[in-house]
């Protein structure tokens, strides 16, 4: 997308072709990303962009040992360069890179990139159809804007963490609400949505992607409802939080466990029904609450999970069976759709991306690659003749491993 309004038609100068047949390996063929490396939601962020067919590299630094950094299998389906950014020929080879990619992705505290030699407006004026994602716990600006953080104190701060639990206390939820759900998401949409305003500007812009602004939103319509009266700010309270005993999660015989979200009337008659049940009092009148939630956790009592899951199998009781992270790639509704795939390395199954593509199908996850395990092919595909890299290699700029 770097040499005009829409996708570019053919490969930059010094850039691998590619297969000169076949389908497009994913909707976003044709966009140049540099990723400059993280950990958690950027390099999230980065492998989807990638798996949605973008050429994306991920510039890590030489010697990078922080285990967040180097696990948690999202390093792969790019290729990785290790470039020092201290040292000024290593900021001139990001700043060639960029010169016609089409997206900047970094994760620094603000003023980093700036300290570094890459202030966005520099950047922006280098190639004024650059979009710099810049994604933060904070944001760029605010009392808290250079305060440390994980996902557990964004969620807190946004009023997420306050939802989660049962009445006692808030409860530490997987770093999926802050880090990926209000990050990772929240950069791509602002990635993809100043990606089509440059098709129609031109330019590029900045986007300023706060993982706490993004764990807020996601709570819009909790707060519609509060705001409406229909919401009580207080856990295992209301309709959706686990209040309700037709939207809760029940211990079964043997230690498992099922979900139930039985919220409309015909929902809750199927699973009164499939419990064998005969309750006084409707769905909706609280006052029955307390019967109705004592007797549904009498009735799950009585069967292991698994036979909950079968005696509810085909209707529209809204009953699943809560699966553990090893049992749900073999799920058969899982397996019929092929959610999950063997892993790059092979070992444990990982999600295969999402969402799906009728015309431009996205690549499956691909490998992981060590910190400047492609230093020297990628940036001879890119343009630097082979004395550049020697040079560059001998001071110390790049690094291969």
């Amino acid at each position: 997308m770097g040499s005009g309004p829409g996708p570019a038609a053919g490969p930059r100068a010094g850039q691998l072709a590619g297969p000169p047949a076949g389908p497009p390996a994913g909707p976003l063929t044709g966009v140049r990303v540099v990723e400059l490396g993280g950990i958690g939601p950027g390099p999230f962020a980065a492998m989807q962009l990638a798996e949605l067919g973008a050429d994306v590299v991920r510039v890590d630094r030489p010697g990078e040992a922080n285990p967040l950094a180097l696990a948690g299998g999202m390093r792969r389906s790019r290729p990785g360069i290790a470039v020092d950014l201290k040292h000024p020929d290593g900021v001139e080879v990001v700043r060639r890179l960029l010169a016609d990619a089409d997206v900047l992705l970094e994760g620094f505290r603000p003023g980093v990139l700036e300290r570094l030699g890459l202030a966005p407006d520099d950047l922006l004026e280098a190639n004024p159809r650059l979009v710099v994602a810049r994604m933060t716990g904070w944001g760029q600006d605010g009392p808290w804007a250079q305060r440390a953080g994980h996902d557990i104190t964004y969620a807190a701060l946004s009023g997420t963490l306050h939802a989660l639990g049962p009445r006692s206390r808030p409860v530490a939820p997987v770093p999926v609400l802050g880090d990926f759900a209000g990050g990772s998401m929240y950069v791509l949409v602002g990635v993809l949505a100043a990606l089509v305003s440059r098709a129609t500007t031109g330019r590029g812009q900045v986007v300023d992607a706060a993982m706490v602004d993004g764990a807020a939103h996601l709570l819009t319509m909790v707060h519609g409802m509060l705001g409406a009266g229909l919401w009580r700010d207080e856990r295992a309270a209301n309709l959706l939080d686990g209040g309700a005993p037709f939207y809760d999660v029940y211990e079964c015989a043997g230690g498992g466990f099922v979900a139930v979200g039985a919220l409309e009337p015909q929902f809750w008659r199927e699973l009164v029904s499939g419990l064998g049940l005969e309750l006084e009092g409707e769905q909706y009148d609280t006052d029955a609450w307390p019967a109705h939630r004592a007797a549904f956790t009498a009735a799950f009592a009585t069967r292991t999970r698994d036979e909950w899951a079968q005696a509810f199998e085909g209707t529209d009781a809204c009953v699943a069976p809560v699966l553990s992270l090893a049992e749900a790639p073999s799920h058969p509704h899982l397996a019929a759709r092929g959610t999950f795939v063997e892993g790059p390395a092979g070992g444990h199954p990982v999600p295969r991306p999402s969402p799906r593509f009728s015309a431009t199908p996205q690549r499956d996850p691909g490998p992981e690659p060590a910190p400047g395990a492609d230093t020297v092919t990628y940036l001879t595909a890119h343009g630097f003749t082979g004395e550049e890299i020697e040079a560059l290699l001998s001071s110390g700029a790049v690094v291969r491993s």
